[in-house]
């Protein structure tokens, strides 16, 4: 490269695109590294925007960057990649020497998540801090609006955006796994700028103003209504006691960590459908809306949008997670809880909080502030709209990670012990929220334990239980909630979400707070409350609106749900017992001697019940369901005799051949149609159709057994006599004599003989093309049949037979077999 006095910025911009195109990775990456550190923030600022966009991609997935999602450990490629994206390296270096001259850069608003793009079109800023002072309003509508975001949150905001946004990848691409470089940069940004111990790495640059100032506030003749334009962020309020702004560096490096956990949080979660965003709105954002609709009419000068040109009413949201979103999002989670649970003991317990650092602020309101209402929505459209398979353990395991806080307190336990141990008795009293409030994680996520449970439920009765991934999901499922102390906590906590409303006589009018209310999630304090009551209704008011209708998770018609469910794991558990005691038969009876065919072919009945279990040992279907029906009866408590009543009332309504009956069936124009009760056998293993060749016989699949070369060749032959000699053979067959008889045994077909009746609509031109007389020596090239007859050839030799005299014999033997044997 040339030296910085002799380059130009457009010189450097063109210079570094060709030689991405030209020079390999490694050179390319140390040419940056030396521009980086070389030039002054003036020039890096132009080749900024395309240095994020060669890396992490476009946002229309037009140009797919370094691929960080597909990006492997073992490529060369790697350890380039982290080094040069760590918050310690160049590309951060990068961010912060831009920060320092206080550069903005333009996102527009097209590329947010669908529930904010619409809603910024209709007027309405939604409940996104990310969006607080940082819209530009062009005179021309609000369809061509862009935000401006400083390096960090333009770096963070395009680094969360490839994770979601579609990519035109090569063919031949695998998926990318839990050891990409994307993935291990998510993890390693969490633990650089939200860590457990600690505090954040400072800048190594100073601003020009010596501190970040706070957003400044929205002039009051933008025309937006939110949530939040009145409060201030916890950076504001900290640094407006502090002295100088020297005095506590660390509020000076707060904001980089609500600024990422923002981008991330907004990008991730920000994602359902039209009707859970509709039912988020609160009164307040309605009466706005309608305000903004009242004053836009009458203003000549700025044009309404169209009707139907994304409009809350017109919008659906067409985003479905990708299993890698699911995953990144479930380490989010776990990595908040880690860094929740982190908070000191005594910040914990002191009920004064001007002492506190920031970032311990943060810790304390970290979980409930910023994920609990989008991580619920999130969760709840993933219940509803992810397909009925096995690929659901992602989003099951990112749910329970989330209602199981007490596993990420970074306390070392013995996994035989914490087994039994349940919820840690320094929960039923951790304050969440602050020091002020001293109640329990499972009360302010009642919802995340009870309407997602009910979601769960809905989706197993559904579900092919006799699958040992579906099994194993409902013995995770069953065994947390099985947990002590755990069932009674969330009974309680509905009890007081149940209270009725005189008892809230402190309160002069109902007003429930969603989480998310406030410029910041990190805003002023709430008002001391102690009444848990208020902070349960809180909470499910403020998810699910305050028309809502609660289904109790303990009440009487949820447990009609489970009593069905659990009807239905007995069923799959006897299903799946039979399947493995048949497979086990199977597979004892198989020797060797398969390979000649002696051993079973029909590979109807093998059955592959095994799975790990959280103690990595090796657990088959009906064991993991058997567990669960245990965990059911503890949860809901069932005792022994009820679940044998229920078993008995089940079992009254079966007989010994139920297994061999048609599932339930309605005769339609085409054939047998399945109702849902015969769906549901089906699903679960309890009957099933007859599954067998019905087609011609000798064109079967070749098997196994059977030498193709020889399968082959008889065919011709039997074709070829059947077709000279047809009409011979079925008058020799007609005929009511010895002769006909013989016939009849070794020319008509075994299934036409055995058993006439037609499982399967055919026509009946091809029934009785199967059924006509006809010489069939596709026997002959069994690996079974050639080895019988070796043996006999080999035991005529012992006797002095010839060939010749075998074969006779053998023929007689045949001849005679078919005599004593009755057609």
């Amino acid at each position: 490269m040339a030296a910085p006095a002799m380059q130009q910025p457009s010189y450097l911009l063109a210079n570094l695109k060709m030689d991405s195109t030209t020079k390999p990775f490694l050179q390319c990456c140390q040419e940056l590294v030396k521009v980086i550190d070389d030039y002054p923030a003036k020039e890096l600022h132009l080749i900024f925007p395309w240095l994020v966009e060669s890396v992490f991609g476009s946002l229309d997935g037009v140009i797919v960057g370094w691929n960080l999602g597909f990006l492997q450990a073992c490529s060369n490629q790697y350890n380039i990649v982290m080094d040069f994206l760590n918050p310690s390296g160049p590309m951060m270096k990068l961010v912060y020497k831009l920060q320092a001259e206080e550069y903005k850069y333009e996102i527009p608003v097209s590329f947010l998540p669908g529930p904010v793009k619409v809603s910024i079109q209709e007027g309405v800023l939604p409940d996104c801090p990310l969006l607080n002072n940082k819209l530009h309003f062009p005179l021309s509508g609000l369809q061509t609006l862009s935000l401006a975001l400083n390096p960090f949150e333009y770096y963070m905001f395009m680094f969360a955006s490839s994770l979601i946004t579609p990519k035109n990848y090569s063919l031949g691409q695998h998926v990318s796994s839990l050891d990409s470089a994307y993935f291990v940069l998510v993890d390693t940004y969490l633990k650089y700028f939200l860590p457990t111990e600690g505090s954040v790495p400072p800048s190594p640059f100073i601003y020009k103003r010596g501190s970040v100032s706070p957003p400044a506030p929205r002039a009051p003749s933008v025309p937006f209504a939110g949530y939040g334009i009145h409060s201030a962020s916890l950076l504001k309020r900290h640094i407006s006691h502090q002295p100088s702004v020297t005095a506590d560096p660390a509020a000076q490096e707060i904001w980089r960590s609500e600024a990422l956990l923002q981008v991330f949080v907004e990008m991730w979660l920000h994602h359902y459908s039209l009707e859970m965003y509709q039912k988020l709105q609160s009164p307040q954002v309605k009466l706005a809306l309608l305000q903004y609709r009242l004053s836009m009419s009458s203003m000549l000068c700025q044009p309404l949008t169209p009707p139907g040109s994304g409009t809350l009413h017109t919008y659906q949201e067409p985003f479905t997670p990708t299993e890698e979103h699911v995953l990144v999002v479930r380490l989010l989670v776990k990595h908040l809880h880690a860094f929740s649970c982190s908070l000191k003991p005594e910040q914990v317990s002191s009920s004064a909080h001007s002492h506190t650092s920031p970032l311990e602020e943060l810790k304390r309101v970290v979980v409930h502030r910023f994920v609990q209402q989008k991580l619920y929505v999130f969760l709840q459209h993933c219940f509803g709209h992810w397909p009925l398979d096995a690929s659901f353990r992602v989003v099951l395991e990112t749910w329970l990670s989330y209602i199981q806080p007490w596993r990420y307190t970074g306390e070392k336990t013995n996994p035989q012990t914490d087994q039994n141990k349940g919820v840690p008795e320094k929960w039923l009293n951790k304050c969440v929220c602050s020091a002020s409030f001293k109640s329990l994680f499972v009360q302010e996520n009642l919802l995340m334990y009870t309407k997602l449970f009910q979601g769960f439920l809905n989706r197993v009765v559904r579900t092919d239980l006799v699958n040992v991934k579906n099994a194993l999901m409902v013995f995770r499922v069953a065994k947390v909630f099985a947990q002590p102390n755990l069932s009674e906590m969330i009974q309680k906590g509905e009890q007081l979400f149940l209270e009725p409303e005189h008892v809230l006589h402190h309160r002069q009018h109902r007003c429930f707070l969603s989480p998310g209310h406030g410029g910041s999630f990190l805003s002023a304090r709430q008002p001391v409350v102690t009444d848990r009551v208020f902070r349960v209704k809180s909470h499910v008011y403020g998810l699910e609106g305050q028309d809502c209708q609660y289904k109790q998770m303990f009440g009487m018609e949820l447990r009609g749900t489970v009593l069905k469910l659990i009807q239905i794991i007995d069923q799959a558990r006897q299903t799946a017992k039979k399947m493995s005691d048949q497979s086990a038969e199977v597979a004892a009876n198989n020797s060797f001697m398969s390979w000649f065919g002696m051993g079973s072919p029909d590979l109807n009945y093998t059955f592959n019940g095994g799975e790990v279990d959280d103690t990595g040992a090796c657990v088959k279907t009906h064991e993991f369901l058997e567990r669960s029906l245990d965990y059911l009866c503890q949860i809901f408590r069932l005792n022994a005799g009820q679940l044998s009543q229920l078993m008995a009332t089940l079992g009254s309504g079966q007989d010994d051949g139920n297994s061999k009956q048609l599932p339930d069936c309605v005769q339609g124009e085409n054939g047998l149609i399945l109702t849902d009760l015969g769906r549901m056998q089906v699903i679960n293993g309890l009957r099933r159709f007859e599954i067998e060749y019905q087609g011609d016989p000798e064109l079967q699949p070749i098997r196994s057994y059977e030498n193709a070369i020889l399968v082959r060749l008889f065919f011709k032959i039997s074709s070829l006599v059947n077709e000279r000699f047809g009409g011979h053979m079925d008058a020799l067959c007609s005929r009511p004599d010895f002769l006909g008889q013989l016939g009849r045994h070794y020319l008509a077909s075994p299934e036409a003989a055995a058993d006439g009746r037609c499982r399967s609509p055919e026509t009946r031109l091809t029934a009785e093309r199967y059924r006509r007389p006809r010489l069939s020596l596709r026997m002959l090239a069994s690996y079974r049949t050639l080895l019988m007859l070796l043996l006999l050839y080999l035991f005529g030799a012992l006797f002095s037979l010839g060939p010749m005299s075998s074969t006779l014999l053998i023929l007689t033997g045949g001849f005679l077999y078919g005599l004593l044997t009755p057609t």
